[in-house]
């Protein structure tokens, strides 16, 4: 599926502008989207997710309006919001079961789609328990297990690894891999590496606009040879972060270990050692206002 996005703009009651002139083209593989709190992700989700409408602007899949027929979408569509909800009195099957009914799948498919779904996120050996019992993370492997249902052409993914540990993490990364090639994703996350490591092309927003654009390794670029690393007093470290945009403080020797981007005009710390970008750097520098 191949979403392209004219001008959108969404203004909210009272006159907060969550999103302001966002156009770009979303084809299929992942991309991933970065942003602080408040930069508009989860907006621009709901809008393509044909939940909200936008205040002026154009979205369209594959040529067809969503504004005007939202149901283009929402037959092919998987999405997890950030506040995901559950029937507490249900288990995992019976309430993948109700889902999958509403999603239109006969009996069969659901039937063999849940219980691969179950075996890929883990949670076969609880599927029958009330979800009421689940963990954090339990309940968001079925938030994403019900957006895989249907096996959707566009996938929706707000904050999915929330709640996950380290191992359901991967497992995660290494399902959504496998869906890159057939499918359109969208995955927004505070979690920069799972981003990093999935995502074919990231967009970064702020304020509502999209500031960024590009492969993890071309965003990685815009921060060569501004990332240092360097050893300072204790009492040293207050100024240092006063010049410096310091992203990584680390005890060491009976002061500090400090890795830091040199704002625009700046001049590395004395005895700084020049240290290769990451996209977190290429974050930090296009998001943090420098001075």
């Amino acid at each position: 599926m191949h979403l392209s996005l004219r001008s959108l703009t969404k203004r909210y009651a009272g006159g907060h502008l969550a999103l302001t002139d966002f156009s770009t083209e979303i084809g299929p593989g992942i991309l991933g989207l970065l942003g602080p709190n408040g930069a508009g992700k989860s907006t621009l989700m709901r809008i393509l997710a044909t939940i909200s409408r936008p205040s002026s602007g154009s979205v369209c899949a594959d040529g067809v309006d969503l504004v005007q027929s939202p149901d283009h979408v929402r037959r092919t569509l998987g999405y997890l919001p950030q506040e995901f909800g559950v029937y507490d009195n249900l288990s995992a099957v019976e309430f993948l079961r109700y889902l999958a009914a509403l999603k239109g799948l006969d009996g069969g498919t659901a039937r063999a789609r849940i219980a691969a779904l179950l075996a890929e996120l883990n949670l076969t050996a609880v599927q029958n328990r009330a979800i009421a019992t689940y963990s954090g993370g339990m309940r968001q492997r079925l938030g994403i297990a019900q957006a895989l249902l249907n096996e959707p052409r566009l996938l929706i993914l707000d904050e999915p690894t929330a709640g996950l540990d380290p191992q359901e993490r991967v497992r995660f990364r290494n399902l959504l891999t496998h869906l890159a090639g057939e499918s359109t994703v969208l995955l927004s996350s505070h979690i920069v590496s799972d981003v990093e490591t999935i995502a074919t092309e990231i967009v970064i927003m702020l304020a509502g606009r999209l500031i960024a654009r590009g492969t993890p390794e071309s965003l990685c670029a815009t921060a060569a040879d501004r990332v240092f690393s360097c050893q300072v007093a204790a009492e040293e470290l207050a100024e240092v972060k006063r010049r410096q945009l310091v992203s990584r403080v680390a005890g060491a020797d009976g002061g500090w270990t400090v890795r830091y981007l040199v704002p625009a005009g700046g001049t590395p710390e004395p005895g700084s050692t020049a240290t290769p970008a990451t996209l977190e750097d290429a974050y930090l520098l296009l998001t943090v206002p420098e001075g």
